[in-house]
């Protein structure tokens, strides 16, 4: 299970923020921003539930009890080097039904050594 502060600093970088924006928006300073996402300060439960309606995912995501936000909605932006999520679901799309079985399994079997 995820830190708290290692949920909000990927968060963050999925929308492509800077520290200084959070922290305006939940009207700290950037240091005791930046100290929640270090984890050298508590996140009191006033900005956890801020950040939650910021960001548009259950505060039990950012709590580490549910796993289901899947990251930035934008498939243009990159993703992995050049490549968007756009280009991979793409290719992923082309493939036969039995190519995209296999590719699910190898992503099953990765998701399993974490």
């Amino acid at each position: 299970m995820k830190d708290l502060h290692i949920i909000i600093r990927g968060l963050r970088e999925d929308h492509d923020l800077k520290q200084k924006t959070v922290a305006e928006y939940l009207g700290v300073s950037q240091q005791t921003y930046s100290n929640y996402e270090n984890g050298r300060r508590d996140i009191p439960l006033w900005a956890v539930l801020k950040l939650s309606q910021y960001y548009k995912v259950s505060t039990d995501y950012l709590l580490g009890s549910d796993s289901s936000y899947l990251g930035s909605p934008n498939l243009s932006r990159k993703y992995l080097g050049d490549i968007t999520m756009h280009d991979v679901l793409f290719r992923i799309q082309k493939l036969d039904s039995g190519k995209r079985r296999e590719l699910l399994r190898y992503i099953r079997f990765l998701g399993e050594e974490e």
